[in-house]
Order: C-alpha cells, then sequence, then structure tokens
C-alpha cells in the first residue's frame, strides 16, 4: 500500500516523494514552522490553482502546478524560486492532472459527423452550441502533494513533499494546513471565478407578454392556415413575414446583414400605431410556428430584441391559428444566424473546403476561445510578430520582467508580466508538446485568462463575455500598453516605447474658400481608417447580370430555380483598394465654418496627408455603417487590399509658398476653424459666439426627440446624448448600439451628479493658485491632477493626456480647464504642446509639437517616421452581421509563408482572405 519512493532531480530543487504514514518529524517540524503564514481561502478570494502567474503551465503540465499556501497563487516549476524569493513562503499545494481519452467509437460511422457536433443554437460551451474545447473527450486524474522547503542549508533549496489524498483524513499534519487544502481543492478556482466559460444567446420572456392586448378578430383579419396566402400588406412581399400579434398585421422582416430578407414594413406599422398611442409591440414569424413555439420579437423600446411568449399558442389562436398544426417553412433567426458560419464569407474566411495542414512551433501556438474572445486572439497573434514588441516584451527580457516586480505587487494585475507572458508563450516552443498516448495531437494552445481579465478590467464592453469590435479593442490594448509603459518607469528597459511603433501624424489642411487662407492641423493617430466607396465597384456589370438572372428564376419556376440559384457562386461587388484610399486623400467640404478671417460662417475644404509613416500601419477597412432605418449593417463587398502599397505621394508638405494662414483664434469666437480637427466637433454652451463653462451636460431636446421618435426610451436616449456631449443623432444613435445591454441604460440621467462630482474634483485640488501653473511651480501642477477630475474632462471627448495638461495649468479647476480645452478646440494639439513648455518651465512654443492621443502627456516625443512603402504581414477578419457578433480570425504571415489563426486552431493557410478583412497590418520595407 505504500506509494512508491521516487527521487527526481534538476538543478534548482530536489524533490522527495512519500507516503503519507512515512511522514517523519523532520518533515512535520519543517511544516509547522511554515504554516503561520498559511491561508484558507473563501469564496470571496481568487484562487489561481488553474494557471501560473508567470506562465501557461496548468495541473496538466509537465510539471504540474504549485499553488502558494499563503498567496494562493499558483506557479510552475521554472518560477518556484522566483515564488519563494518575492514571498518567502515554503509550503506550496503540488497538482499534477492526467487526462485520458475516452473512447467515442462504435456509436457512429468514422466517417459521419455525430448529430451532437452539429450546432443547433447560438451557442459556446454549451449543448447544441459550438464546440470549442472539445470537453467529455478525456477523464481526469488529479494528483495533489504537499511540499515544503527547507531553506537551512545555504546555498540549496530543498523541496520535501508527501501525497496528499483530500479524501482520507490526516491527523499528523496541522489541522491549519489540512483545512486550506482542503478549502483549495474544493475551491472553483480563478478559471471558473472570472472567466464565462460558456455563452449563449439568452432570449427572456416579453413583460408585455402576458398584459398583451390584442384587437378583436374578424373574418378579414384572420389569418390563414395556407402560408401561401400570407403576404405583407405594405409591399406584397412574401418571404420573411411578421405577424403582429397585437393587431394581427403581417409586415415584411428588415434586412439581413447580407442585403436579403424584408424591407422593415413590420417595424414600420408598429411605429404608425405608437403614433397614435396604440402599444403593439410583439410580433411573431410566419413560417418558424411549431406546436413547440416559433420566433418572437418586441420591437418595445426597453427590450429590442428577440423574447420568449409564454401565452404564444392564445395569441395565435386569437389570429385563427392552431399551433397543433403549423409546421415549420421558414429558417428561424438562430439557424439563420448559424448559416452564416456556412455562407460564402465564412468559408472564404476559414478556407473552408480546402484542406489545411496543422502545424504548431514558435510563432505558430493557438489562443483558446474563452467565450466570446476571438477578437483579442486574432489581434495578439497579429501583434506577436511586431519586432518592438517581442523586443520589449519578448522571452529575452522576461526574467528581469518578472524579477523586477515588487514584492507587493500583484503579477496577475501586472501589464509588463502578463504581456511578457503571451508574447513568451505565443513566439517559443514552451507549449509545443509532443504527441502522447492521451492526445491525439500535440499541445498548440494556451488560454490567456489573467491578459484578458487585466486589460478589459474597468472598460463597459471589454470586461463582459460579450463580442467585441476587433479595431476598438487594438486601440484600447495600445492606450493600455502606453500608460502601463509610462507607470512602470525604471522597470520598463526598452529602448522605444510599444506605441511608436503604431503612431503616426495626420495632417490636416483647411483652406476658407472666401479667404482663401489655411490652417494646419496635426493629430496623432494609430489606426488608418478608409471607407469603402460602393459607388466605385470595378464588376458592376457582372453584379447587375446575376441580380437579373435571380430575379428572372422567381418570376419563372419556384424552389428548383432557388436551389439552383443557391448553389452558384455569388458575383460579390468589388471595389479597389485605390478607391478606398482615394476616398480618404480626396478634399472634403466643411459646411458651417467658422472662419477667423472673415470672422463668419461659411465653407472650407479640408484636406488629408500623412505627415509622419509609422513602422507598422493599421488599416480599418470600414465595412460597417448604420443604415437610414438606424440598424447597423455590413457592407458586403470585396476589396483586394495589395501586398505591397507605396504612400509617399500623399505626404503632407505643410504651409507652401503663396498660402496665407488664417488668423489665430483669440478664444472669444467659437471653433475658429473646422470643429472636427482634435476634439469631437462639438462644443457646449454656445451663448452669442462665446464659450460658457463646461456645465450644460444637459442632454439635447432635439437629439433625444429624435432617438425618442426611432424607439429609445427617453432616459437611453439622454443618456446617449450626454455620453456624446451632444455631437450629433448619428453619433448619439452609434453610442445607443453599443451600450444598449448596459444596466443602467434606461435608469434616470444623474446630471446632477456629475457636476457635483466635478465640484468635488476641483475643490479637492491642492493648488491654491488662481492663475496658470507655469514650470516655477511643478509641484502643485502636478497635485492639480486628480484621477476624478481627469475622469469628468474625459467624458467629454478629450484624451486623458489632454485633460492633465489643462487641469494643470488650470490649478485643478475643472470648468477652467474645460474651458480653456475647447477654446483651443481648433488647434488642440499644438495648445497643448505649448501649454507643456511652459508648465515644465521650458517657456516653449508648442511648434510642431503633437501629443498623443494615448499615454502621458509629458512624452510628447516626435513620432517614428520613414519610407512610405509598406507589405502586408497579418489580417483580422470578422463574420457577422456587425461587430458585436460573429467571429474573428486572423491570418499572419510568419516566416515568408501565410497560416491561419482560427482561435486554438492553427494552419497553413491556402488563400488568405485579403478582399475581406477587417483590419490589416503592414510593416515597412
Amino acid at each position: 500500500g505504500h506509494f512508491p519512493r521516487r527521487v527526481r532531480e534538476d538543478t534548482r530543487f530536489v524533490f522527495v516523494s512519500r507516503d503519507l504514514r512515512a511522514m517523519d518529524e523532520p518533515f512535520l517540524a519543517l511544516v509547522r514552522s511554515a504554516m503561520a503564514s498559511v491561508k484558507k481561502p473563501t469564496a470571496f478570494d481568487v484562487v489561481y490553482k488553474d494557471e501560473c502567474q508567470f506562465c501557461f503551465d496548468t495541473p496538466f503540465s509537465e510539471g504540474g502546478l504549485y499553488v502558494n499556501l499563503s498567496s494562493l497563487m499558483g506557479v510552475g516549476h521554472e518560477f518556484l524560486d522566483l515564488d519563494r524569493t518575492r514571498t518567502g513562503n515554503k509550503l506550496y499545494l503540488h497538482q499534477k492532472f492526467t487526462k485520458t481519452k475516452v473512447d467515442t467509437k462504435g456509436d457512429t460511422d468514422e466517417h459521419e459527423t455525430p448529430a451532437a457536433a452539429v450546432p443547433t443554437q447560438m451557442a459556446i460551451g454549451t449543448a447544441g452550441g459550438f464546440d470549442v474545447d472539445e470537453s467529455g473527450k478525456f477523464e481526469i486524474a488529479e494528483t495533489y502533494a504537499l511540499v515544503v522547503f527547507d531553506d537551512s542549508d545555504q546555498g540549496s533549496n530543498r523541496g520535501r513533499s508527501v501525497s496528499y489524498d483530500a479524501n482520507v483524513a490526516n491527523d499528523d499534519l496541522p489541522f491549519i494546513v489540512t483545512d486550506a487544502i482542503h478549502a483549495i481543492v474544493k475551491h472553483a478556482g480563478f478559471h471558473a471565478q472570472v472567466e464565462t466559460a460558456a455563452w449563449r444567446e439568452e432570449i427572456g420572456e416579453s413583460k408585455y407578454a402576458r398584459g398583451l392586448k390584442q384587437t378583436p378578430a374578424t373574418e378579414l383579419t384572420k389569418v390563414s392556415p395556407d402560408s401561401s396566402k400570407w403576404v405583407c400588406v405594405e409591399s406584397n412581399a412574401t418571404e420573411n413575414l411578421w405577424l403582429n400579434l397585437g393587431d394581427g398585421h403581417i409586415g415584411s422582416g428588415r434586412q439581413h446583414w447580407d442585403g436579403s430578407g424584408g424591407n422593415g414594413g413590420a417595424l414600420r406599422h408598429y411605429k404608425a400605431e405608437k403614433a397614435k398611442g396604440h402599444l403593439f409591440p410583439l410580433v411573431v414569424k410566419l413560417g418558424t410556428i411549431t406546436p413547440t413555439g416559433a420566433d418572437v420579437y418586441s420591437y418595445a423600446t426597453d427590450e429590442d430584441d428577440m423574447v420568449t411568449d409564454p401565452l404564444l399558442s392564445e395569441h395565435l389562436a386569437h389570429w385563427g391559428i392552431n399551433v397543433m398544426r403549423m409546421r415549420k417553412t421558414e429558417k428561424s433567426m438562430a439557424e439563420l444566424q448559424i448559416d452564416l458560419n456556412k455562407g460564402f464569407e465564412f468559408d472564404k474566411i476559414t478556407e473552408a473546403g480546402k484542406e489545411l495542414v496543422s502545424v504548431t512551433g514558435p510563432d505558430k501556438i493557438g489562443l483558446e476561445n474563452m467565450g466570446n474572445s476571438c477578437y483579442l486572439n486574432s489581434v495578439l497573434q497579429v501583434m506577436k510578430l511586431v519586432p518592438l514588441l517581442r523586443e520589449n516584451y519578448g522571452e529575452q527580457v522576461s526574467g528581469d520582467i518578472f524579477k523586477s516586480l515588487p514584492s507587493s505587487s500583484d503579477p496577475t494585475t501586472d501589464f509588463s508580466t502578463q504581456m511578457s507572458k503571451v508574447i513568451t508563450a505565443l513566439t517559443t516552443d514552451r507549449y509545443v508538446a509532443a504527441p502522447n498516448d492521451c492526445d491525439d495531437a500535440p499541445q498548440t494552445s494556451v488560454s490567456p485568462r489573467m491578459f484578458k481579465r487585466l486589460v478589459g478590467k474597468n472598460h463597459t464592453e471589454f470586461s463582459t463575455g460579450r463580442q467585441q469590435d476587433a479595431v476598438e479593442y487594438f486601440q484600447h490594448l495600445l492606450e493600455v500598453m502606453a500608460r502601463a509603459e509610462h507607470s512602470a518607469g525604471d522597470r520598463f528597459a526598452g529602448s522605444k516605447k510599444s506605441l511608436s511603433e503604431f503612431e503616426f501624424e495626420v495632417e490636416e489642411r483647411v483652406r476658407c474658400s472666401v479667404s482663401g487662407q489655411v490652417r494646419y492641423v496635426t493629430r496623432r493617430e494609430n489606426v488608418l481608417p478608409l471607407e469603402v466607396p460602393i459607388e466605385a465597384v470595378d464588376n458592376a456589370m457582372e453584379v447587375d447580370h446575376q441580380k437579373e438572372l435571380k430575379r428572372q428564376r422567381v418570376d419563372g419556376d419556384g424552389a428548383k430555380e432557388d436551389e439552383k440559384d443557391e448553389k452558384e457562386e455569388k458575383t460579390v461587388p468589388t471595389v479597389p483598394f485605390e478607391a478606398c484610399l482615394g476616398m480618404f486623400a480626396a478634399d472634403e467640404q466643411v459646411d458651417d465654418w467658422h472662419s477667423t478671417a472673415t470672422g463668419k460662417k461659411g465653407t472650407a475644404t479640408k484636406r488629408t496627408r500623412f505627415k509622419t509613416l509609422p513602422n507598422v500601419l493599421a488599416v480599418q477597412v470600414r465595412r460597417y455603417y448604420v443604415a437610414d432605418d438606424w440598424t447597423p449593417k455590413k457592407l458586403n463587398a470585396l476589396v483586394p487590399m495589395p501586398d505591397v502599397f507605396d504612400l509617399e505621394g500623399l505626404r503632407g508638405s505643410g504651409l507652401v509658398s503663396g498660402e496665407t494662414l488664417l488668423p489665430e483664434d483669440d478664444g472669444s469666437s467659437v471653433g475658429g476653424g473646422d470643429s472636427g480637427d482634435a476634439v469631437p466637433p462639438y462644443v457646449p454652451g454656445l451663448t452669442g459666439g462665446t464659450l460658457a463653462p463646461p456645465t450644460l451636460t444637459v442632454p439635447d431636446d432635439a437629439i433625444v426627440a429624435m432617438l425618442v421618435s426611432m424607439g429609445f426610451s427617453e432616459n437611453g436616449s439622454k443618456r446617449a446624448a450626454v455620453a456624446t456631449q451632444n455631437v450629433s443623432a448619428d453619433t448619439a444613435m452609434e453610442w445607443v448600439f453599443a451600450h444598449m445591454e448596459d444596466p443602467d441604460f434606461n435608469d434616470p440621467v444623474g446630471v446632477d451628479d456629475l457636476m457635483s462630482h466635478a465640484g468635488t474634483a476641483a475643490a479637492g485640488s491642492t493648488a491654491a493658485a488662481d492663475g496658470v501653473i507655469t514650470g516655477g511651480n511643478t509641484t502643485a501642477a502636478a497635485s492639480a491632477t486628480t484621477p476624478e477630475s481627469v475622469t469628468m474632462l474625459s467624458s467629454m471627448g478629450f484624451s486623458e493626456s489632454q485633460a492633465s495638461v489643462a487641469l494643470r495649468r488650470s490649478a485643478g479647476d475643472v470648468e477652467r480647464a474645460a474651458d480653456w480645452l475647447f477654446s483651443h478646440a481648433d488647434d488642440l494639439e499644438k495648445a497643448v504642446g505649448k501649454a507643456l513648455g511652459e508648465l515644465d518651465g521650458g517657456g516653449g512654443d508648442g511648434g510642431g509639437t503633437c501629443v498623443s492621443s494615448v499615454g502621458d502627456s509629458s512624452a510628447a516625443t516626435p513620432c517614428v517616421d520613414g519610407k512610405g512603402v509598406f507589405s502586408l504581414f497579418g489580417v483580422v477578419s470578422h463574420m457577422g452581421g456587425n461587430t458585436g457578433c460573429g467571429h474573428y480570425v486572423a491570418h499572419v504571415l510568419v516566416d515568408n509563408e501565410w497560416y491561419i489563426f482560427n482561435d486554438a486552431k492553427v494552419a497553413k493557410s491556402k488563400e488568405p482572405p485579403k478582399d475581406v478583412g477587417y483590419l490589416y497590418f503592414y510593416k515597412r520595407v
């Protein structure tokens, strides 16, 4: 019955395994001497028993995982010495798990896909959803050991371990130790506590269902059981029809993401009836009604989503529909979304139908989907190849980064530690395990849970388990990285800040149409956005021809022709890259522009050029937009992106001979230039052409009224107007789409609280000066900036760097700082640069200084620049109707070969989707 005694030696530790009954007094004495720091975790504690804080070792790794009984942190074998040095701890729980494959053959043919493997709902990690972790295919065997270290021998570390069975009582070990071990073993662990193990598109019951009012049914309003007689009242459409459960109206549904579907007749009817005072929010999709249910949607502004109706059969019977006799004739909304992942776009992006060869090795490590985390995975797979990021966070510097972390700091919340952990894992062969009898393939992926939680912390979107916009996440990651590198101080030993690899300066020339005078404004960007001019398609004839053929088939024979049409390859509009770039560079007319030369409003012409070009250029092809009916849509078009392109022809020239600069704005007039140059184009509190203090965060009545007329709640509309500083109805609508699921979306707006927040921030300032703080009082300037006041100004649309400078020069007075920012809106970055020179004692004029939109304001270093020829090395593609749903995949050029990174799956790419990407990465040639 004894466990075998086994000795394993390496350069650091000697472990001696022994049976519980073989514990001797010296071993117990070591345990007693170290047990004072043992902590028993509660349900409120986070226990990192699933993953090492410095690497991706888990209990399944060859060396297992050690849990520090004091800090409750997990640590891999390689980092035991570091953890002991940092914490001084001597007691660890060693976890070693193994998995054995379960034989699933016999019930199905080896070439047949089991029915359970076919997704039946929009879900990840649940029954009927998309399988991402192959759960249920393995049996897990868990072993534990208590490890104690003896430091009495100088120059060596000796760890003694004893196998431990949590299910067997042990009277020899101190109770405080066994109690803590039992609690750790039973604890849910970090992965289960802070990550979404599964995602499902949840559909809740409509609040309007049980009390739904229905108008009296007549022979004319009752619905025929014959589906061939169903027709849209407004357009005579016969597909995608929705029955209003309140008044029996049949209308066409909204367009699908690809342009197919209906024309929105059902929604227009709801809005028209609501305007008359009739609330009929629930509609059911005809063709999906079966005895077990149907697709039900609520147009109510506080729901506006798929819902369930517990009284559906009764509500349908009112209109003459017997659900027991109905059969399904159309695809449900869930099926349409699932089909999206089997259609043209999905097949093209994931290279479906092609035999792809799986690969593994350095730079070919996958990232596991943690529940809607494909946006993060795709961005990281491209960024790992950026040379400066590898220099700042790669394996060669990881040891120094880990060792320089103060013992009082938490490694799981330190950006440098977690970034180095990710870059090292993705670029080395550390997590490429050899095939064994347990796995049918070597380990090829890691799960960046700590990184995801850290980067998304306190962010309203990235801290959730919802799908996100990859471009927004990329920019957010750059901002988090810039702040972290600045605050790291001497710990950051890189030759250059990582943000400098991506940032570039854009020169905007604004010419007054009346005076002919010009103004040049410089701003920093980290993404080049390209609009897609659909009118510039170069295969319009082919597209029109296919539409005509489809029309003829619809007018002719029925289903067989439609089936033939579905099998044929679609002709998709193709827009040349040159047209997109030309649209970026084209002159743009600006209306209602205030000229400092004439003192009047008129028109101006804006032209955009590059002042500098970065080492790595991120290009966004803007395929997503808000349609006229205020629904998010995707532009179904191909944009073939070149492997190499030259931007030297779009270099800015600055002021040229013969041009006259517009007079400087004295601050008494609004804007003085293009209101969209450096900050959002809203200037609050206009009174007679002067800027009022930023107390007018009251939502604009016109914007609120417009949003309410579109069906959104009044409180939600007010929140949108305030959050976007009353820029425009379009901007507010975009905010609504991004925040409709926020729990406080329909809560009353706390405008008074917001303004009292500003007063608190100002009152809390330790600066006593009443004027502008200059370089002679840098201590007072620094103390004038508080996190609360910076947040207040940032909520108005300014960057943290701009807010910090404004507060420093305004002695911490939030209202004066905001007044200064708005009064310099036409050339804000120049004004900030000048103010910085004065604050730091330089008295500079700010000429040419450009402050980044992210990172530290005091680090206004020039952007890198070089030859404007770029070569493609990464593509992030998106499948879905909008960036808040669907799936992301990355294609990356590694050692001159293209590879596809579809979460954990990595394979050689045969045909990278260079024409349907969303975010492209180019490097300087």
